[in-house]
């Protein structure tokens, strides 16, 4: 078996790739690393919502990129995670470890794989002279000069609006537009990488949210909610994760609890339509492989894969 590899496992949400990923480290032995490139799994606690790995899972296999900050935490971003996944990339590769990416959030996949997107180099003269805006001025005139990175950027973080005002006046060009120009290029492996990409019809992938909303809910999500809103609440960013979201509002009264569960069905539906698209601009990368994973993968099927890929 070769080690000193990196695995990316793809595939929109409920469709197995947690499940596979697992079953190939397994399949790796004890070198085997998983690095979980998952935007709301980062949060402590946050768990049952998340389909963040057990305990036990956990005890299993090393996990990287888990519970990396609290809820309450505004401002986690994908060079943060990006800083987190490279770490442990270097100490596996030192110890000519196997790492699995798993990917939930496929923006830290393609940063991962590419970099992030750079820009024109710093103007210190224009830094200084934005240095001495407030936050409000500056918010403005982000506003202003790109609305899009506006609502995408947290209002409380400087230093990327200082950026995304700065991209703007060296290029001409709102730092949205070149974000989605880079999110749109074809992606390229680095050398030494592979990507597994699971595929599944809309229908199999809708039964397959709406089972695991329905296990969330037997599982205690409403009191998993209800337990961190006491102990310190969710920053703005947490606070959007679909699961959450709806029913941090029904915990306010907006909703009944059946309501807010049809509602994190529809979202989380939804949320899978966007990834099913994103992904597409994998399918044609060298070096991947796309298993259609029908209704869902078999314990049988999973290890016929992991056999296949350390072969």
């Amino acid at each position: 078996m070769a080690e000193g590899r990196v695995i990316v496992v793809m595939g929109p949400t409920a469709s197995g790739k947690s499940a596979l990923a697992l079953a190939l480290a397994r399949a790796a032995g004890s070198s085997a690393q998983l690095i979980s490139a998952d935007s709301m799994q980062v949060y402590r606690g946050m768990d049952i919502g998340t389909a963040k790995p057990t305990a036990a899972e956990r005890a299993e296999v090393v996990h990287h990129g888990l519970d990396l900050v609290d809820p309450s935490h505004d401002g986690f971003t994908v060079e943060d995670w990006i800083e987190h996944a490279k770490d442990a990339l270097t100490g596996l590769h030192a110890q000519r470890g196997v790492a699995i990416v798993v990917g939930g959030t496929n923006l830290y996949v393609k940063a991962l794989l590419e970099g992030l997107f750079d820009g024109p180099p710093a103007d210190p003269a224009l830094r200084e002279e934005l240095a001495s805006w407030d936050l409000d001025a500056l918010r403005n005139e982000l506003m202003r000069i790109d609305p899009v990175a506006a609502g995408r950027i947290h209002r409380n973080d400087r230093r990327r609006t200082i950026r995304a005002i700065e991209v703007q006046r060296a290029t001409g060009t709102p730092i949205s537009v070149l974000q989605a120009q880079w999110r749109d290029r074809p992606t390229a492996l680095p050398a030494g990488w592979s990507l597994i990409g699971l595929t599944m019809g809309v229908e199999a992938n809708n039964r397959r949210i709406n089972a695991r909303v329905r296990s969330m809910r037997a599982m205690g999500l409403v009191d998993e909610v209800r337990s961190l809103v006491a102990s310190g609440g969710f920053g703005a960013q947490a606070a959007t994760a679909v699961g959450y979201r709806e029913l941090l509002a029904h915990l306010r009264g907006a909703s009944s609890e059946d309501d807010a569960f049809e509602a994190i069905k529809i979202a989380t539906r939804q949320l899978a339509k966007q990834q099913r698209t994103w992904l597409k601009r994998f399918v044609d990368t060298p070096g991947s492989t796309w298993i259609d994973a029908g209704d869902g993968l078999t314990e049988e099927r999973m290890a016929e894969i992991a056999k296949i890929s350390f072969a």
